[in-house]
Formats: structure tokens, sequence, C-alpha cells
């Protein structure tokens, strides 16, 4: 391989460049943040549930019972809704990475260009700055940096790097400035080799993900060994053939099967990606929207997210009338390479041309507080004033100008000059934390800032009850009583800010942290949903599971709002899947142990199970549903679906016991069957629909029309037979006592999980 050595101010030329592209030596982008469309179609094709219905589709044929066979055509309608469904939702998560994706600044045929992080070649002549991630492995040419190399170590020291060692892609800039050649690229960059991906991933912290993960794997556990044992037992009850009992199970397991659960919840969650792209929002991990629904501690840093992080200097206090501050000042502007925006203002502000010559500095870190400069003329450091003075004097000034952020300039002698900052807030952040607060989630600051900047800014935005705690002087480790005593965390270094979120995270809290710079980014790793303003800084963005693109914080009520329609709804839609899996397993069980052919054929449960079910629970599931989260997903759905599963069971062996009995035909055991679930499933269905809207209200009675349709006009289809009088008696005195059955067992439920959700 041809290697080039250019020169950091002349770069490659267009030639080298083009041939870089041509051998393909670019640093395209290992991290595949999405599954490829061959992907998403094998993975939503070859599920558990799919192969098993294909078996049991199968059997159905080799049977010749071919109007069995519609269950099939609900798997595969399922099945291409939720290829459609997650390639629509990749596009649009594609389309909004590519509009956050990191530039670059690199030198090429003697000029600087701002190009895409993927477009970078191999030798290229990188200028890296602070709050920057490093996206190719680099060695400096020149200038001296501070590195946080955890996302690829683990190890949160800085580590300062200087001209010829090497910056590892993966690791992100903290202070300071560099020139860098590419050295390494793609799949052979160190992050790549020892992770495969630059990008921090954290374990989901999902109730949803979680249950149905337990739910489906304890159904894939004993639906196998029942419905064998099932069909045993079918055939060998009198009077049945092989194909009765090939029937008979097959309507048992398809019953037990939730396979439109995992299809609701993917569905749901790729509208809410949608909806929340339209309004400039990114979501980076699925399972966040729901996470974040869930929160009730928000942790916020207080630049560029409070306020809009682009400071002006309004004035100097000089504090020694021998220097000349604006010399001084302008001459460390010209050597400090910080890229905050602290330095940027004194630069904006401070730009004469001095002479005076330099021979070593120190950049800024949010670990220190300061930066310095020495001239062959004297040494001068820039910094917080309680940092670099602790003087009652000084005090005094931070106290008479605490309206303000504040820089010292001073040198090993004397204080020079103060310099007095002021940011502006957003103005979206006091209507973000009004809702915030009613929602009942508890708000803190956590900054590195002084304490007197940070409560005039806490005071503008109405907190109350205000009580801060200067964590440079805070000596205890009483980290999870502090969080709980204070709302406003000044003076905070970046390791205390994870530790902070790790302690509100042991106190049993979920938390969510914003933020958009390099400081932040220990904090919004550990927490449970993180987010970045797209305007902050590389490290940051890669990070965080919602990143805000038009750095607006106003998204953040409709980010909460979407997650609990998520929540709300998934709970309610699953119930009435859960309802089917609980009648369709007792029953499967029961029949173990009764000689009797199994009621129901697979063409009827699909009936019952698509009216009742499966529609319904679609179109319930993308209503507007902004309800406080409370309780446990599990618990939620148990007490909805355990009232109808369980008077479906007792409607069952009520029925076979009267049959048995009187000798009732098995068409019309079969029949008054199918009704009595539908019916019981209307309950269940009128409970979650109550109150009734427009929406509701016409689901509900053109469902029932469609059952009534099915059941009187097309009733050979379904194998259902019309019933004497004497039975359609019977049936309204089981709808009778049903309505009063399904109350008892819904008070007995919501009793008891209640009890179980407080605990």
């Amino acid at each position: 391989m041809i290697r080039y050595n250019p020169k950091i101010d002349e770069g490659l030329t267009n030639s080298q460049v083009n041939y870089r592209i041509i051998n393909n030596d670019i640093n395209y982008n290992t991290e595949i943040k999405t599954k490829t469309i061959s992907q998403i179609v094998f993975y939503n094709v070859f599920t558990l549930f799919n192969i098993l219905n294909l078996g049991l589709g199968l059997l159905i044929l080799w049977v010749k019972s071919y109007k069995n066979l519609l269950f099939l055509g609900v798997v595969i309608c399922n099945t291409l809704i939720s290829i459609i469904q997650e390639i629509r939702s990749k596009i649009i998560v594609d389309k909004l990475s590519i509009i956050s994706n990191s530039k670059v600044t690199v030198i090429r045929d003697s000029s600087e260009k701002l190009i895409d992080m993927n477009n970078v070649v191999l030798d290229d002549i990188i200028k890296f700055k602070r709050g920057q991630q490093v996206i190719a492995d680099s060695i400096i040419l020149d200038g001296t940096v501070e590195v946080n190399e955890s996302l690829i170590s683990g190890e949160e020291d800085l580590i300062t790097k200087n001209i010829g060692d090497y910056l590892y892609s993966g690791s992100f800039i903290v202070s300071g400035k560099c020139i860098a050649r590419v050295d390494k690229i793609g799949e052979s960059s160190y992050a790549s080799k020892i992770t495969k991906e630059a990008k921090y991933i954290k374990k989901i912290n999902s109730e949803i993900m979680n249950t149905l993960k337990r739910i489906i794997k304890i159904i894939s556990i004993i639906i196998i060994p029942l419905g064998l044992i099932l069909f045993l037992r079918q055939y060998n009850i009198s009077g049945n053939s092989i194909n009765d009992a090939i029937v008979n199970t097959v309507a048992a397991i398809i019953g037990m099967i939730p396979e439109g659960l995992v299809l609701l919840t993917s569905t749901v969650l790729a509208v809410s990606v949608i909806r929340l792209s339209k309004r400039k929002v990114l979501v980076q991990q699925l399972y966040c929207i729901e996470t974040l629904a869930r929160v009730d501690t928000i942790c916020l840093d207080k630049t560029g997210t409070l306020t809009e992080g682009v400071m002006e200097v309004e004035d100097v206090i000089s504090l020694n009338k021998k220097y000349d501050y604006e010399k001084i000042l302008s001459a460390i502007s010209r050597e400090l390479f910080d890229d905050n925006e602290t330095m940027k203002a004194i630069s904006r502000r401070f730009n004469a041309n001095v002479d005076y010559t330099c021979l070593e500095k120190e950049s800024f870190s949010s670990e220190k507080k300061y930066s310095s400069v020495t001239f062959k003329e004297d040494k001068y450091i820039l910094g917080a004033p309680e940092i670099l003075d602790s003087s009652k004097k000084m005090n005094s000034l931070v106290e008479k100008y605490s309206d303000y952020r504040l820089v010292l300039l001073k040198n090993d002698k004397d204080n020079i000059a103060l310099i007095l900052l002021k940011d502006k807030i957003r103005t979206s952040a006091l209507n973000t934390l009004n809702y915030l607060r009613k929602q009942g989630v508890d708000i803190k600051i956590i900054s590195g800032d002084s304490e007197k900047s940070i409560l005039k800014i806490a005071k503008r935005l109405n907190f109350d009850n205000i009580n801060c705690i200067d964590m440079s002087k805070n000596k205890t480790n009483m980290n999870h009583i502090l969080v709980e005593n204070y709302n406003i965390f000044c003076r905070v270094s970046p390791n205390q800010k994870k530790i902070l979120i790790q302690a509100l995270k042991s106190n049993g809290h979920t938390v969510a942290m914003t933020g958009d710079g390099v400081n932040d980014v220990l904090a919004l790793k550990e927490a449970d949903c993180s987010i970045a303003m797209a305007s902050g800084s590389d490290a940051a963005r890669n990070v965080s599971e919602l990143v805000l693109l038009n750095s607006d914080f106003d998204a953040i009520p409709k980010i909460v709002e979407e997650g609990r329609r998520t929540i709300n709804n998934i709970e309610r839609s699953a119930s009435l899947f859960l309802t089917k899996t609980t009648y369709a397993t007792l029953l499967a069980i029961i029949f173990l142990f009764i000689p009797m052919n199994y009621p129901f054929e697979p063409i009827q449960l699909s009936l019952v199970s698509a009216i009742t079910i499966g529609i319904p629970a679609f179109i319930l599931a993308l209503e507007p549903n902004y309800g406080i989260i409370k309780g446990k997903f599990f618990l939620n759905i148990l007490k909805r679906s355990l009232p109808g599963g369980l008077t479906i069971v007792l409607n069952v062996v009520s029925v076979m016991v009267i049959a048995k009995v009187f000798n009732i035909n098995p068409d019309e055991v079969s029949t008054i069957a199918v009704i009595l679930v539908a019916f019981t499933g209307f309950i269940l269905l009128y409970k979650i629909c109550y109150k009734f809207n427009r929406l509701r209200l016409i689901l509900f009675i053109l469902l029932i029309i469609a059952f009534l349709i099915c059941i009187i006009g097309i009733p050979k289809i379904f194998e259902m037979v019309l019933l004497k009088p004497i039975f359609i008696i019977y049936i309204f005195l089981v709808f009778l006592l049903d309505i009063g059955l399904f109350n008892l067992i819904s008070n007995i439920c919501e009793k008891n999980i209640l009890n179980a959700n407080n605990k």
C-alpha cells in the first residue's frame, strides 16, 4: 500500500484523495446504526412463532381442512405489516442520522475543507478541537490535547497527548487543539478491532421488552410438549380420527401464541420514531422512548441546555492598573485554542496584534477549571475565581457580580482582571421545566459553573425550594443522601456528574440526563435515558439515545407524551392478546384431564381473535393516551387480562359439563363456546374502551355487527350451526352471569395487583 506523508499546511492533493477513494481507503463507518432491509425481512420472517405456525399449517394441509388455514393469512399479514413498518422506520432513522453525522475539518490542497467523517481518507490531515470525537486512528503532528478514552478502554482518567502520540478512534478531545494525520481507518482502526463499533452501547432498560421476552420464553418452553401431550389425549378419545386430533390440537396451540403482541409493540414504537422525526428528534435506541416516559428525575446541565451556550463579554473589571489586560488577553487568545464558549467570547472581544513570545501553554479542562499560557514576559492564568482565589475580597466580587459568569485573569503574584460574561436562557426552557414539574418529575441542575451563576439562572427558571451544594467543597461520599437533599449541584466535575447519576439510580429513581459537552459524557452514559443537543459535542451525541436535531429543549414534552402514549396503549392492547393466551393455555391443560373433544377449530379462534383482539388492539394502540405511567407493565396487563381469561375458561368448562350431562351435539357445543368467548371478549373491550369517544364507539359497534354477520350470515364457513331456542336462552343467562363474574374477578385482581404494584 502506498502511504503519503503530506505537510500539515498542505494536506493531500485531489489526485491523492481520488487514488484513496478508488482503492477504498476511506473511513467508512463500521457501525451499523440500523438493520439492513434483508436483515429486517429475515428476522421478521424466521421467528419462532412463524416457524411454529408454518408447521401447524402444514399439518392442516395434510388433513385437507383447508378453511382452517385462515390463521396463516393473519400470520402473513402480521409479518408484512411488521416488515413494512420497520423498513419505514429504518429509512427515517438513517436520514436523520445523516443530518446529525459528524463533520471534520481536513486540509487538502493547502486549504481547509469541512467534510463528512465518512469521506476522510487514509493519510488525511485533520484538525481536531475540544468536544470532537476522534473518527480515525491518527498521529499528532502539531498541538497538545487532553483526551478521554473511556468509550473504548473504560478508563476515565484524562490523558495528555503531544506531538507524535497516537489518537485512538472512539476517544474524544476534552481540551486543546491539534493537527493529526490519519494512520488507520475503517475496520483496521483500534476501536473497530476492540469493539467493532466506536459508539457506546449500554444495556436497554425496558420493562416492555423484558416483559415480552419473559412471556414469550414461558410460552416457548411449554407450547410444544403441551401440544404433543394434548394431541395424544385427543387421538385416544373414542371416535376421534387422527385428523380430528390434529385439528383440535392446532386450534389449542394457535390460541396460545401471542404473535400479534410482538407485532403490536414493534409497530407502535416504529410509529413513535416516525412521529418524533417530524419534530427533529433522532431516536438512536428504540426503547428509550419508553424509558423517558417512566423518568421521575431529570438532571440538566446548565450551559447549552437551559441556556443557549453562546457567551458574550459584558464587561471587564480591572483589578490592578499596572497591567494592560486587553493586551494580555489578546496574547492569550492568540495562543490558546480552547474550543469552549468562554474562550470564544474572549477571543472575539480581545484580538489585537501583540508581540508576546509563548514558551508553554496549558489548555482548559473541566477537571482543573483553568488554563494558562507562559510567555517570555510572564505566566498568565485564566479560570474560575473561586478556584484561583479564595480571599474575602474575591468572594465579595463574586457576590457582587453573581449575575454573570466570571473568569479571573491573574499571574503568580497579582489578580489582574475579572471578566464578566453572560449567557441567554433558552426561550423554551421555562415552558419545558413547568411541564416537567406538573408531571411530577424532579428537576436537578448539575453543572460545572459557580454557585452564584447557577442560582441566578435557577431563580429565573422559577425553581422553588432551592437547595444548592458546591461539589468542589464536598468532602463526604454520602452521594445517595446528597442527591435527595439538594436540587442544584455546582462546581461538579465530569466524574462527579456520573457518580451523582449512579446515586440517584441506586436510590430507585429512573433518571434522564441532558447535556451537550464532553464534560457531560460520563453522566450521559450512566443515565437511564440520555438526551443530547445536536449543536453540542460529537461525543455527547454519540453516547446519547435521543438527539434533539434542532437543539430545541421544547421537544422534551413531546418525547414524554409519545412515550406515555406508547406504554399506555401497548398495556391496553397487550391485555387483549394476553387474555387469549391465558384462556387457551388453561383450556389446553384442562383438556389433558377430561376425555372430551377440544371445542374449537382453528378458523373459529381466528374469527374471535380478529374481531375481539387483533383489529381493536391495533386501532386503539395508535390513539392519543398521555396519562402518567403507574405501576409495573406486567402487573398492569395481568390485572386486565386475567378476568377475561378466567371468565372464558369457566364458561367453556360449564358448557362441556352441560354437554356431557345432556348429550349435546359437538357442533352446537362448539357454536355456544365460540359465542361465549366472543361475548367475554366484548366485555373486556367495553371496559378498555370506556369512556367512549367517537372512534371507540364506532369501532365497538362495527365489531359486534361483524361478528353477528359471521355467525348468522355465514356460519358454515366458521363451522358453526344455528342454535335451538333453548340454547339461546342458556347463552343469554350466561351473558348475565358473565357480567357479574367478570366484575368480581376484576375487583379481586385490582385489589391484589394494586397491592403488588405498591410494594
